[in-house]
């Protein structure tokens, strides 16, 4: 694969706010094609989807988002990070950027 870029994309789902049922609905129905498009975009070779922090209970579905579309992406880099904005996630990223072999996970900031 060539050189591409990497795209960080922040989803509006509110996880704290909303039941997991609930935020994997409005992810689907309002991030999904936004990241479908982006990543199919010929200069982008990984993207990591931003979400915010939430309980436990919403991480299954965010780990499916992750695996399904890098599997639907292969050979491009997808996973999902969630935190809340700084340093923490900032590190995250930057290691999800510069990570050429990790694919398909939803990874957690803790401060």
């Amino acid at each position: 694969m060539a050189l591409g870029s990497h795209v960080e994309v922040v989803g509006r789902e509110l996880g704290k706010t909303r039941s997991p049922l609930d935020a994997h609905a409005a992810f689907v129905a309002h991030d999904l094609a936004f990241v479908q498009d982006t990543i199919e975009r010929d200069a982008v070779t990984s993207l990591t989807i931003v979400l915010s922090p939430a309980s436990s209970d919403h991480d299954s579905w965010r780990r499916a988002i992750a695996g399904d579309l890098a599997r639907a992406y292969t050979p491009k880099r997808v996973n999902v990070a969630a935190g809340r904005t700084g340093e923490v996630l900032d590190n995250l990223l930057a290691f999800l950027r510069d990570a050429p072999g990790v694919t398909g996970h939803y990874v957690q900031a803790h401060d």
